[in-house]
């Protein structure tokens, strides 16, 4: 197993190592926490597009089925009842309007839910949130060891020749 450096785990690494692999990490989150958006988004696109569907083929029903449904209801309640011919297509109206009301509900339900989806929201208020603890994050005070000081003789030549 080794670090995204490609560093073995546990091994001591640099500073500059350690940057890179914070940076990759954070590159990484950045671009999941986008994605994450986009999929939430698509979700609720695709409810708004169902209720709209529903919305249209409510007005395609009304519309395209109303002439002949309405006619062939009328004359089917007619023959079976023998009532006058003017209540059989008020009846048959009735029906067509119920079907069509039904259909706007199923819509009006798929709307709500589209218009409700909270997917992008609380990516962004993940992210938000990342963002503040990576504000308020304060680097760990190192130790300094004598391995990391710089001998005196080698200073004074960094002095010298700069």
């Amino acid at each position: 197993m080794s670090a995204p450096d490609g560093s073995p785990v546990g091994a001591e690494r640099s500073i500059g190592q350690l940057f890179a692999s914070a940076t990759t990490e954070m590159s990484a989150l950045v671009h999941d926490e986008i994605a994450l958006a986009k999929a939430q988004l698509k979700r609720d696109v695709k409810r708004g597009a169902v209720g709209g569907g529903a919305f249209a083929a409510a007005g395609a029903v009304l519309i395209f089925s109303l002439p002949m449904l309405s006619f062939a209801l009328a004359y089917g309640i007619r023959t079976w009842s023998d009532w006058n011919l003017a209540v059989c297509f008020l009846l048959s109206f009735a029906a067509n309007v119920l079907v069509a009301g039904v259909l706007a509900l199923i819509g009006v339900v798929f709307a709500k839910k589209a218009k409700n989806g909270k997917g992008a929201q609380k990516t962004a208020a993940s992210m938000k949130e990342t963002a503040g603890v990576l504000q308020n994050a304060k680097p760990h005070p190192r130790q300094v060891t004598a391995e990391d000081r710089v001998p005196e003789a080698i200073e004074a030549v960094a002095r010298s020749s700069s």
